[in-house]
């Protein structure tokens, strides 16, 4: 059985979070998204968490350097000894080098990337939605718009480095959560990744 370390990829609004923990439930290891250990952050009052609102309430993402030193520390955990799903991190060329630079003193690499395909008009109805019912500030339509311009920027990139080392499984992102979950699931299973 090749081991589970997983980053799951999407436009804001894809439904990566759910999808997310839903996957590393079934494969019984930690779903680490750099969105939840921000703003646990802010609603514990850290220094880290203040530096944090200050960000994302300008609808800006947290510097590399911050980001990678947060993750490094949840993936020495030891929960995530066995496999770990990634939510949010690497979402830029430089992270990935940093992830790469930290698995690879671990003689470890990533072993799957979900791609989660959904049109822009989709998440940005999705995240609309989310915004009424979990009144989040981070969902406002700028912020939602800024947002989604840094992924195709930023994090679309990173798929091509992904896709050149094989790893890229592309699934449609619409449907229902058990339609998606059940592509996901298909398409790690063929590469030998199972619960």
């Amino acid at each position: 059985m090749t081991a589970a370390r997983l980053l799951i990829v999407g436009p804001q609004g894809s439904g990566k979070g759910t999808q997310g923990i839903r996957i590393a439930e079934a494969l019984g290891i930690p779903a680490v998204s750099t969105g939840d250990v921000f703003r646990a952050n802010v609603a514990e009052g850290t220094e880290l968490g203040q530096q944090v609102q200050a960000i994302i309430a300008g609808g800006d993402l947290v510097p590399d350097e911050l980001t990678s030193a947060i993750v490094r520390d949840r993936l020495e955990q030891a929960d995530a000894a066995g496999g770990f799903l990634l939510d949010g991190y690497p979402r830029n060329l430089a992270q990935v080098g940093d992830l790469d630079a930290f698995l690879q003193a671990r003689g470890e690499e990533l072993t799957g990337v979900i791609e989660l395909v959904v049109p822009r008009d989709e998440s940005i109805a999705r995240l609309s939605k989310r915004a009424a019912e979990q009144g989040r500030a981070d969902d406002n339509e700028e912020s939602i718009a800024k947002r989604l311009a840094i992924y195709e920027r930023e994090t679309a990139p990173i798929l091509d480095v992904f896709r050149q080392r094989g790893i890229v499984d592309q699934i449609d992102g619409v449907g229902s959560f058990d339609e998606i979950t059940e592509r996901i699931t298909a398409a790690l299973a063929a590469r030998g990744i199972t619960a």
